[in-house]
């Protein structure tokens, strides 16, 4: 078992599933997971964090895939706008999605203090959206990102 978020898992089924996951989802949309892409997934359900474009890039590049960011990111984003990955804008870095394939507008929990992030089951696109109904107001994107402390950080600080 190891941490995702700030819980302990099976990694290897939760890195499996999701794969699974965007592969079914790819056949099904008519879309293409190439190698790249699947790479750039893989890495970031390797890490289990937010990384950066370059980060990943770099871990490409050692694999033999050479330093073109222009790859990188066209994969970020294929992944991010299919629902297998989501952008951190606080971090300005990317996560794998801890629930592909479900339609949701996820709630990220960032610890200020060791920089790892949690994506929550919780999507607040019902009441959000109730509430820009009623000023007719139609929601396109929504990024929530709360800041603080995770679990072992807390009782590190409180130590």
């Amino acid at each position: 078992m190891s941490e995702i978020g700030f819980e302990k898992h099976d990694h290897t089924a939760c890195m499996a599933g999701a794969l699974d996951a965007a592969e079914s989802a790819c056949e099904a949309r008519g879309l293409r997971l190439t190698k790249g892409r699947r790479r750039v997934l893989e890495i970031l359900l390797q890490e289990h964090r937010a990384m950066g474009a370059y980060d990943i890039l770099g871990l490409m590049a050692d694999e033999g895939y050479g330093a073109q960011p222009p790859v990188v990111y066209r994969a970020l984003d294929f992944l991010v706008g299919n629902g297998f990955a989501h952008k951190i804008e606080r971090l300005n870095a990317y996560i794998a999605c801890s629930h592909p394939g479900d339609d949701h507008a996820p709630v990220f929990l960032i610890c200020r203090d060791c920089g790892v992030v949690a994506e929550t089951g919780m999507s607040l696109r019902n009441s959000l959206g109730a509430a820009a109904e009623r000023v007719g107001f139609a929601i396109e994107t929504t990024v929530i990102e709360a800041e603080g402390l995770c679990p072992a950080c807390r009782e590190k600080s409180a130590a």
